[in-house]
């Protein structure tokens, strides 16, 4: 056993060392460096003060009392800005985001068959949409209420309005389409 050397700046010798030694370069990293929502490091509004390689002495031109003060003036600051960093990654979503239908009482909606399970062989050869079935009332901005047929005595009547799709009607004169037939549910 004996010593062994490494180049500056580009040690290899121990990898267990090193790999330790990165893992706390990323720690000093994560939290000294300031955080994008809080626009401070997370030490800095933990402790009121940027870190120091030696610990910080309290004397008389910083008393207790007045990190305390301080303290309390950052996490004040850091609620206002998480609140600015909330409002703003809601502005960034919502821009994507649609607006979800808005069904009335009586309007025909499709079922997703989603997470319904069939007697067909494969998924893949079962309908997609179900129904259309006619919805009773609105639960809430996410559920409806759907009048489903005894042959769906099995699902709950409320549905979330991700498996719903409004039933269009046809712009061609004099056509109307068949729903599809029946599906069989497993039990």
């Amino acid at each position: 056993m004996g010593v062994s050397l490494s180049t500056a700046y580009h040690p290899e010798t121990d990898g267990q060392t090193e790999r330790v030694n990165q893992i706390i370069e990323q720690y000093l990293w994560m939290y000294n460096s300031d955080h994008s929502s809080t626009k401070q490091s997370p030490f800095f509004t933990v402790y009121g003060r940027d870190s120091q390689s030696d610990s910080v002495q309290i004397t008389q031109d910083n008393p207790a009392g007045r990190l305390s003060t301080k303290i309390q003036s950052v996490q004040q600051d850091v609620k206002r800005d998480l609140e600015a960093a909330i409002n703003r990654f809601k502005r960034y979503a919502d821009k994507s985001r649609a607006s979800p239908p808005d069904f009335n009482p009586g309007d025909m909606v499709w079922l997703s068959s989603k997470n319904i399970k069939s007697t067909r062989p494969t998924k893949k050869l079962s309908e997609r949409w179900l129904g259309p079935f006619p919805i009773l009332k609105k639960v809430n901005t996410q559920a409806y209420d759907l009048k489903l047929s005894s042959q769906w005595k099995s699902i709950h009547p409320v549905i979330h309005i991700s498996l719903l799709e409004p039933v269009k009607t046809s712009t061609i004169p004099n056509w109307h389409q068949e729903p599809p037939p029946p599906m069989i549910m497993e039990e």
